[in-house]
């Protein structure tokens, strides 16, 4: 790097998440953000004021043939993550994609074949599984290595009321989301991370939508290499709350955790403001991703480490097919 600062680039950047991006890196101060890029120049131009982005482009091209681009975060639509992940690779540059890594087995293998050859070159592949980032999560898995607990049962639910294509900001989304590959990607890889790898899995799903294509409603079973069993609700359907919540049912205690707070089997709230130096799971992730890049290190999260999770989904969708 040619500065002191590793110098970041957010594709996507005027999408829910790319702004969530966005306010993450604003408080990091190993990292800069020296361009955003979006689907159109009026979106970029609003973003880069808001942000006080210097540069604002259209498009991934625009992004990579620049050289003051460290590092790019993608938060494009789920079918061009895998594909961009290896242009960000080939380009030279450290690459962070927004879960899901892919839509399917076979592109994620791709992308993983990419990250692998661009490792001999010092480049960092991270895909966000911000579950394994978020201060509830992480005071489970502290517990887990520590020795003081151990997952029996994971019970969750993965719930929002959309019927239409709109994104997490209520905006019209050009593309389909999916309860399989985008929100069971979380669960099946936090899963994994805390109870062990995964050898049994098994799904069904309801009525497919007649407009969007998909699935609204899905339940997933899986069972790790430890005996631990976890059951997953999916839906679009569900008026109410939305979001996903977990429960842990462990050896010595149960947790549920909502997002970034943790709570005990009674509801009584935890404290988990000094399990990390942020309360955001989004800045946390991407925290792991500029110290990854600065120590020369494989981060949490990388794709070699959450490649099995789109293995299992893949075998998941070879049963609902």
């Amino acid at each position: 790097m040619s500065s002191d600062k590793v110098r970041i680039a957010v594709v996507g950047a005027a999408g829910a998440f790319g702004m969530k991006h966005l306010d993450g890196l604003k408080n990091i101060k190993d990292a800069v953000v020296t361009v955003v890029s979006a689907t159109s120049q009026e979106k970029a131009d609003a973003v880069a004021a808001q942000y006080g982005v210097a540069t604002a482009v259209v498009g991934l091209d625009a992004v990579l043939e620049r050289d003051d681009v460290d590092a790019v975060i993608l938060a494009t639509p789920t079918g061009l993550h895998a594909s961009q992940t290896q242009a960000v690779l080939a380009a030279g540059k450290h690459v962070q994609v927004e879960i899901p890594l892919a839509d399917s087995f076979a592109d994620a293998e791709a992308a993983f074949a990419a990250a692998e050859a661009a490792e001999a070159s010092g480049k960092i592949a991270m895909v966000g599984h911000t579950r394994r980032f978020n201060p509830s999560h992480q005071l489970v898995r502290n517990r887990i290595t520590a020795g003081e607990f151990n997952v029996q049962q994971m019970d969750v639910q993965t719930y929002f009321f959309r019927r239409s294509n709109t994104n997490a900001k209520g905006e019209p989304r050009s593309w389909t989301d999916h309860l399989l590959w985008h929100h069971a990607a979380h669960t099946v890889d936090l899963f994994a991370y805390q109870a062990g790898k995964i050898v049994q899995a098994n799904a069904i799903q309801g009525p497919i939508h007649p407009e969007l294509g998909i699935a609204m409603d899905m339940s997933i079973q899986l069972k790790s290499e430890t005996g631990a069993i976890c059951t997953l609700s999916l839906s679009f359907n569900n008026e109410g709350p939305f979001g996903t919540f977990f429960r842990y049912i462990g050896d010595t205690a149960t947790y549920v955790a909502r997002y970034d707070d943790l709570y005990d089997g009674n509801e009584q709230q935890i404290d988990v403001t000094n399990v990390a130096v942020s309360m955001n799971g989004i800045e946390l992730q991407d925290r792991e991703f500029i110290a990854a890049i600065r120590e020369g290190r494989e981060p949490n999260s990388s794709i070699r480490q959450v490649l099995d999770c789109y293995r299992v989904l893949g075998m998941l969708e070879e049963q609902l097919a």
